[in-house]
């Protein structure tokens, strides 16, 4: 555990595991005191993981403003240059799987792979769930309301049926710990607003390296066709469909080994 500065913010990151570098870029409102997360994954055991709080979220720092899909690239990079790492594997999940779409483009020479899971490019080439237009709903209508775009299988009889599963997911994304700290709306509101304004879709075809694009069958939120025309747009890009939602590397067990098989290909 450390905090660094980087990109003129103060940035909390984590690092566990040993082997050739990976950064983990997460999703929106991703915060790394909520655990399980990432850190915990078999991903460690192969790999020395960094993951980091970005701005506006967990324990980095909440500027007033700043918040755009470049800014959010270049505090990965410069992240990577304060922990004198030259070159990296990355994964970005979600929301920073857009992130990562604009750290490939922007800086590109310090990835050496990448993967994107449940994401989409913006523009022209379709874009995730517009996840702000939930912004305004209490906190229980929206967990409802994520539950279904997490998985398109699921529906008001499966929840009816399933109390336990959403005590799972109120569990996994109560932050009400958090919500009285300094600029932690604020911060959570502009990601949002950044997120929104994502597309990455035309200069796509800029990007070098060798991309893994990982999805969910049921998954509304980066809905399946998103990520197929992505395929499309990357020189080097492969795709693979999972059994599961938005969440699908919890659902589907073979989702690591193969996130582990195509980093590690020609890399060791």
């Amino acid at each position: 555990m450390a905090f660094l500065t980087a990109n003129k913010l103060t940035m909390y990151c984590e690092q566990a595991g040993s082997g050739p570098d990976l950064l983990v870029i997460n999703g929106t409102g991703s915060d790394l005191r909520v655990k399980p997360n990432i850190m915990d994954s078999p991903l460690s055991s192969h790999f020395r993981v960094t993951a980091y709080d970005q701005r506006g979220l967990g324990q980095t720092d909440k500027p007033q403003d700043g918040y755009t899909m470049a800014a959010y690239a270049d505090d990965a990079a410069a992240l990577l240059s304060a922990l004198e790492i030259r070159q990296t594997l990355v994964l970005g999940i979600s929301f920073g799987g857009m992130v990562a779409q604009e750290l490939a483009l922007r800086h590109g020479a310090c990835i050496s792979k990448l993967a994107l899971w449940c994401t989409a490019p913006g523009g022209n080439g379709g874009a995730s769930y517009p996840l702000h237009d939930l912004a305004d709903l209490d906190d229980e209508t929206r967990l409802l309301a994520m539950i279904k775009l997490n998985d398109s299988r699921i529906d008001d009889a499966f929840i009816d049926q399933h109390p336990e599963m959403v005590d799972a997911a109120r569990g996994r994304t109560d932050l009400s710990a958090y919500a009285d700290e300094p600029g932690w709306a604020h911060g959570r509101a502009q990601q949002l607003a950044a997120r929104a304004a994502h597309d990455c879709w035309s200069r796509l075809d800029r990007i070098a390296c060798p991309v893994k694009l990982m999805g969910g069958h049921y998954d509304n939120i980066a809905p399946p066709c998103v990520m197929q025309a992505m395929a499309t747009q990357i020189p080097q890009a492969e795709l693979t469909f999972y059994e599961g939602g938005h969440f699908f590397m919890l659902q589907d067990g073979q989702v690591f080994p193969d996130l582990i098989d195509f980093f590690k290909k020609d890399t060791l």
